[in-house]
């Protein structure tokens, strides 16, 4: 069974950064793509940025582009979210989220394998 476990959330200030990091256990397939997508209080759950599983093929949403970056450490089977120049709009709760499948399906589709449990982000102005 697969099992994504999430960690980095907090409180920040408005122009600050965060780190959020998701790793992965139980992988059983070579191809995979992990994620992250976030839901603010009365919104619905949105795409923020995808990896391959070889951290080649990457898509971000467009109010993310150019501020925050997806990487993913293969060998621990371990994807990060580095979000700089932070604003209260990205406040959320934000999930870490993996499909067995391209990197593409799971940014079109936007609906994972699984899920982690999320953590919160909290940006004050």
């Amino acid at each position: 069974q697969v099992q994504l476990v999430e960690s980095g959330g907090g409180l920040v200030q408005s122009g600050g950064s965060l780190r959020l990091s998701c790793a992965a256990s139980g992988l059983t397939s070579d191809t995979y793509a992990m994620g992250w997508f976030r839901q603010a209080p009365g919104k619905r759950r949105e795409f923020v940025a995808v990896i391959s599983g070889s951290g080649i093929v990457r898509y971000y949403e467009d109010t993310v582009r150019g501020r925050f970056t997806i990487t993913i450490d293969i060998a621990k089977n371990t994807v990060y979210l580095q979000m700089d120049d932070l604003n209260p709009e990205d406040t959320a709760i934000y999930y870490c989220a993996l499909l067995a499948g391209a990197a593409q399906r799971l940014r079109t589709t936007q609906k994972p394998d699984y899920w982690g449990q999320g953590t919160q982000v909290t940006v004050s102005s």
